[in-house]
């Protein structure tokens, strides 16, 4: 998992540098079309083989798929039109957060009160963010705050319903699933979309002409899609949700640290006193809880 987030943490990056070249669905499209041919080669070489899935679990597949990784990389692609790579990893760092509320909702799991002041800690640090860079409703950067967000809220529900589901298959058949239907559908509403406003497919297959736009893609799909989904399908079969989105701690510093360092980028006092204390609120959400040990009278 910590080389998991190492590359997520790095993956921003690259999406801005792609989006330079390309429309958000276009590079969806590419990224998740060079997973699948990733995965074909593995088939082909029979590393892999063909999963076969109960239809019952289908529809729990479809679901899974729909937050992770289509509503996902999707929102992630857009709002990095609006916002930087070290601010969104910034806000990224909510996902131990927002898994926290959500498993203590939905999977019941037990929570301390350091936790929730760790909530309210990380909460606070991206308020503070929102208030001091001068983000208003008229605001560019407010469409880039608020779909990372979202993101972070579909990648949490995918930590939740993916530690019901991927106790029953294994991790490879699990993200073969979702990088196909990714690819599927990435590919088709980028082919509707071109054809639809265009009548034609020329801007669509234009950014393959670029070499760093092919790096990036090779990077965003064969790393960033294929293999951090199958480290977090295994990661899920073996580990509670909560547990397992505190590895994202690493990915928001290396996003910080690639946007700064790789794409020039400037970050203000504000963000740094923010981040700290969003950072310090996912030390407290991830504090193991006390457990009640029972009583001699009990046994």
């Amino acid at each position: 998992m910590t080389l998991s987030t190492m590359i997520v943490g790095l993956s921003f990056v690259f999406v801005k540098l792609a989006l330079r070249n390309a429309q958000p669905i276009d590079l969806l499209a590419h990224r998740f079309t060079a997973a699948t041919l990733v995965l074909v080669l593995l088939y082909l070489f029979r590393l892999i083989e063909l999963p076969h899935f109960h239809r019952k679990d289908v529809l729990q597949l479809l679901g899974l798929s729909l937050f992770y990784p289509l509503l996902f990389f999707g929102l992630q692609a857009q709002g990095l039109l609006y916002t930087t790579a070290a601010e969104a990893g910034i806000l990224s760092a909510t996902i131990p957060v927002v898994t926290l509320l959500l498993a203590m909702t939905i999977l019941k799991e037990k929570s301390s009160w350091v936790q929730m002041v760790g909530v309210g800690a990380s909460v606070g640090g991206v308020i503070y963010i929102f208030l001091r860079s001068g983000v208003t409703i008229h605001t560019e950067n407010v469409k880039g705050y608020v779909l990372i967000l979202l993101c972070v809220l579909a990648v949490s529900c995918y930590y939740i319903l993916g530690r019901k589901i991927n106790k029953n298959y294994k991790a490879m058949d699990i993200t073969g699933f979702m990088i196909i239907m990714a690819c599927l559908v990435f590919n088709v509403t980028a082919i509707v979309f071109h054809l639809y406003s265009e009548g034609s497919l020329r801007s669509f297959v234009s950014p393959l002409r670029h070499p760093d736009f092919i790096y990036s893609v090779l990077y965003l799909g064969v790393l960033s899609s294929l293999f951090t989904s199958l480290f977090s399908n295994y990661a899920l079969s073996v580990v509670p949700a909560s547990r397992v989105a505190v590895f994202n701690n690493v990915s928001p510093v290396i996003s910080v640290m690639g946007g700064i360092v790789l794409l020039g980028e400037e970050l203000h006092l504000y963000h740094y006193i923010g981040g700290i204390f969003v950072l310090l609120g996912v030390v407290a959400t991830n504090l193991p809880t006390k457990r009640v040990l029972p009583s001699d009278s009990s046994l």
